[in-house]
């Protein structure tokens, strides 16, 4: 039988990009921290995001029936943190706009608008499946991911611009 502490510690050794998923409620921003986006379709453009049952955000996202992903970008550890604090208020001090309807992190390297296209219950958790409808941001700023309970970046992001592949063949080559 697996046991929860052995699943926890297997799956802590995957990586997972690190974003913030954001809705309106009541006038006001409301957001949380998230390893779980993951691309599901190019036709129709979708993603999926998975919410604890618990999270004080996922009632706000089902009536709203859209929400805004953040991609966050390598120096945002903190930013990361901030919004997966239990704290009432995570837009406290943090550079947010409306985007679409939708609280944007200004500094989010990248940024969806989805429309919420149904949910699928998976244990304690329920996945979202949004259909993109705006993507934005810069193209050139290394992503944050989490792993072995640490943020990070990709490794070759970390060592800057690589070299393509080709260039590396051709050198062989010769």
């Amino acid at each position: 039988m697996v046991t929860e502490r052995d699943f926890k510690d297997l799956m802590a050794d995957v990586c997972t990009p690190v974003a913030v998923v954001t809705v309106m409620a009541d006038g006001l921003p409301h957001g949380t921290t998230v390893g779980s986006l993951t691309s599901l379709s190019l036709r129709p453009p979708m993603v999926t995001v998975a919410l604890a049952h618990r999270s004080r955000l996922l009632p706000k996202i089902l009536r709203a029936e859209r929400f805004g992903v953040n991609l966050l970008g390598a120096g945002q550890a903190g930013v990361a943190a901030a919004f997966a604090s239990p704290a009432a208020d995570r837009f406290d001090g943090a550079d947010w706009c409306l985007d679409d309807g939708l609280p944007r992190l200004r500094e989010a390297p990248g940024w969806l608008a989805c429309g919420l296209q149904r949910y699928v219950i998976g244990g304690d958790h329920l996945l979202l499946l949004g259909l993109v409808a705006r993507v934005s941001g810069t193209r050139d700023a290394a992503p944050l991911v989490y792993g072995r309970r640490t943020f990070g970046t990709h490794s070759a992001f970390a060592r800057g611009n690589p070299r393509p592949i080709t260039d590396h063949i051709t050198a062989f080559a010769h």
